[in-house]
């Protein structure tokens, strides 16, 4: 073999090694590489250094949620480099008491992540099928039995959400449930009054009522309540000391973050929501828990730890929920496209007086919860959202910050509600 043809083997194979350690040759500035550039390497099984997160960004973002409404928000970030937090405003609007990222708080729709997480569990122990109709399980439910498990996972059964109509006057919709505690059969026979949006598994339409019949999946399937699973399947393998599911009970014991409420009248005063038995979710979103166990539930899930690697797979395999191909829903699994061209899995949060993101990369290598103790105040979820990006795609280009953006990027997006809001 020529010597020239040697040397340029040799260094092809020390640039692709040097690659694959995440090392590259000190040089002047260089620019973030495109999403396709990131997708080659990927494809070449090249790891690229992940972007250090941007925490000026991060407090921007908290800050901005703040100025949409919320007394306080926080994030906390996990990755190669370490922990990573950022606080602002007030965990307690009365004592003023500061934000506090070790403070509980009331987590919402991501519950329908530990929900999913459960009910695949039962999947894999052959107790459910994904493709079998709910009602051979749960007979006479519902009313159609082309409705099958994975309908309810997807949100494609087309099972009306009854929180449309409950929550249609956000503060006398609360209040009236604030104390209350439903059965499950009656969350379903409320949903059942009302007309279906769509036939089963023709479309994406967000439901509520879609996790409390998994909910009562879990519940058939094993002859537990769900908080006996949850206790034994996630929260003590994962040593989550913080996270609870304690219906319908309304105190959050310990450290904690009170929620406020926007009522629909401008210039109206907060609603303290903090204690409420949110019964009118269950396991659609009654859990409790902080930042900490957050970032360990959505590691330890994109790292094979709850999850079979069949299972994992099924639930991270999506479809779109909208037109802006950046935002994509699998089996209780958000997936978000960020504009770097990473992707994203976990879930938001929606609950009287709370927001919340809760996302980790797929390899697990990093991950972010963020709170802002508000909730019908669509402007300060959307805030809260860009959390996401400076987290995960670090300091933007001056060229990129200036630059017009795009419909389909993420960050300019309005956040997707959870519950219905009216502010």
């Amino acid at each position: 073999m020529p010597l020239s043809s040697h040397r340029r083997l040799t260094i092809s194979a020390t640039l692709v090694a040097a690659l694959a350690a995440g090392v590259l040759p000190a040089a002047g500035a260089v620019a973030a590489p495109s999403t396709s550039d990131a997708a080659a390497a990927a494809a070449a099984g090249v790891r690229r250094p992940a972007p250090a997160p941007d925490m000026d960004g991060v407090a921007a973002a908290l800050n901005a949620a703040m100025g949409k409404g919320a007394p306080g928000a926080m994030a906390r970030f996990t990755g190669p480099g370490g922990i990573r937090t950022k606080t602002l405003g007030v965990r307690d609007r009365v004592s003023g008491a500061p934000m506090d990222t070790a403070a509980r708080f009331r987590i919402g729709s991501v519950s329908k992540t530990f929900s999913s997480v459960v009910l695949l569990q039962l999947v894999d122990e052959g107790k459910l099928e994904l493709d079998a109709p709910v009602n051979r399980y749960l007979p006479g439910l519902l009313p159609d039995d082309r409705i099958t498990v994975r309908h309810l996972l997807t949100h494609r059964s087309g099972l009306a959400d009854y929180t449309d109509k409950m929550f249609n006057q956000t503060v006398p919709g609360f209040e009236a449930v604030r104390n209350r505690v439903f059965s499950y059969k009656e969350l379903v026979t409320l949903s059942l009054s009302e007309p279906r949006t769509t036939q089963p598994g023709v479309a994406y339409k967000y439901s509520n009522t879609n996790f409390v019949v998994v909910g009562m999946l879990i519940e058939k399937a094993t002859g537990s309540p769900v908080a006996k699973e949850y206790q034994n399947r996630i929260i003590q393998p994962l040593g989550l000391r913080n996270t609870s599911y304690v219906h319908p009970a309304t105190k959050i014991d310990g450290l904690h973050a009170r929620g406020y409420l926007h009522p629909d009248e401008a210039g109206s005063p907060l609603v303290d929501s903090t204690e409420q038995t949110v019964s009118w979710a269950q396991s659609a979103g009654a859990f409790i828990s902080n930042p900490e166990d957050l970032n360990t539930f959505t590691t330890a899930l994109m790292r094979g730890r709850l999850l079979s690697s069949r299972m994992l797979e099924a639930m991270t395999t999506v479809t779109p929920t909208d037109a802006t191909n950046t935002r994509f829903y699998g089996l209780g699994l958000r997936r978000y496209d960020l504009s770097c061209g990473t992707q994203i899995f976990g879930h938001t949060g929606t609950v009287q007086g709370y927001y919340t993101y809760a996302f980790a990369t797929r390899d697990g290598r990093r991950s972010l919860a963020a709170m802002a103790n508000t909730s019908n105040r669509g402007e300060a979820n959307t805030a809260l959202g860009g959390t996401l990006e400076a987290a995960f795609c670090g300091k933007k280009p001056a060229t990129a910050k200036s630059a017009s953006p795009s419909a389909g990027d993420f960050s300019t997006l309005p956040a997707e509600q959870d519950l219905p809001e009216n502010r």
